[in-house]
């Protein structure tokens, strides 16, 4: 089976923020010398897309440039190489991090290529158009194409692409979840990837969040307890009692103010917090902080931020021995010109789980 066409292919370009995406014929990527064309089988629709939908985060040069296609969590079959590259070839099946990395500076040449000097924001930035489409190109394919292992399907890569990753950084590798200690989210995407995580990992975790449908989902994946914020008075009072005394570790996925700092007031003494969510145009990058508490508490403030593509073989790994299950957290298949419903449907957060693009032409 071919995938290429002289003709152009199809894309979600994003012509005016926080309105309907634009679906065109628009021209076929080429690889770089150094880079890769890749089909897109899958990418998920995450709430970063809507940040750049919207038009936030522009004070850390993550705002999309109009005109540019979206979609940041692909997963796709290569279908031309370029004349450097190495460690793929045509036909290899590839996840590919929303962190496209030089594989050049110090950061890439001592294992932290999530914090690459260089880096492209895939989907965000001018020079890394995303994956609402048909074909993506990669660069520096032999970082940033990431072959996984052919018993993983193609929608669970791409729910892995920015949540799932970034949840499991957080909890794998900042929080460092240990057997037996408890964990307490909100359960958007990256939650509810998160409690996976952890539960994989030997936590108990405490759900909280607004919807019973997130809530429901997040005890099928594995929450001991959960938490509905709309009915009790005070969240974390409530994680307090249920945890007797604080939550171990807790996450805040979401980024408003009342998260971040609900996220603080249920841990107990000598506790993690992880951030991960980040903030709107209204917040402009700050939160309060509860520092007071933090000090008397001794507690640890992690941010966490993507996954360096060498550590994806430890998830796959997870994923081969039916340690975690990264589909579970799939809860749409819908076709490309259904982006712009989910994104509008993330301003209400009425989402659930990780919906993903399927069916492009």
């Amino acid at each position: 089976m071919t995938f290429t066409s002289s003709y152009g292919m199809q894309a979600a370009v994003l012509e005016k923020y926080a309105e309907p995406l634009a679906i065109e014929d628009v021209d076929r990527p080429s690889p770089a010398p150094d880079g890769v064309v890749a089909h897109v089988d899958a990418c998920g629709v995450c709430r970063s897309d809507w940040h750049g939908w919207v038009g936030n985060w522009e004070w850390f040069d993550y705002k999309p440039p109009l005109g540019h296609v979206l979609g940041h969590e692909p997963s796709g079959t290569i279908i031309e190489v370029g004349t450097e590259v190495e460690m793929v070839a045509e036909g290899d099946h590839v996840a590919i991090p929303f962190n496209l990395a030089c594989g050049r500076c110090h950061e890439c040449r001592t294992g932290y290529e999530n914090f690459c000097e260089n880096h492209l924001g895939l989907g965000f930035q001018k020079g890394a158009p995303g994956a609402f489409a048909e074909e993506v190109p990669i660069p520096n394919a032999d970082i940033n194409a990431v072959k996984f292992p052919e018993n993983v399907d193609p929608v669970e890569v791409a729910g892995m692409g920015c949540r799932y990753m970034t949840a499991y950084r957080g909890m794998a590798h900042r929080a460092d979840v240990s057997r037996g200690e408890y964990v307490v989210y909100g359960l958007g995407g990256i939650g509810l990837s998160a409690v996976q995580i952890a539960n994989a990992l030997g936590g108990n975790v405490v759900g909280v969040d607004l919807m019973d449908e997130k809530l429901d989902l997040a005890a099928e994946l594995g929450a001991v307890e959960t938490v509905d914020a709309s009915v009790v008075e005070d969240p974390a009072a409530a994680v307090e009692a249920i945890t007797n005394g604080g939550a171990h570790v807790s996450l805040d996925a979401l980024g408003i103010e009342e998260t971040c700092r609900n996220a603080v007031r249920s841990l107990r003494p000598r506790g993690r917090r992880v951030q991960i969510g980040l903030t709107t145009h209204e917040q402009h990058s700050y939160n309060s902080l509860l520092t007071d508490l933090i000090v008397m508490n001794e507690f640890q403030v992690n941010g966490s931020s993507r996954l360096a593509p060498a550590r994806y073989g430890e998830m796959f790994r997870l994923v081969e021995d039916d340690k975690i299950d990264p589909g579970a957290v799939v809860t749409d298949r819908i076709a490309l010109d259904g982006v712009s419903d989910e994104l509008e449907a993330m301003t209400e957060y009425r989402t659930v789980g990780i919906p993903v693009v399927d069916e492009f032409a």
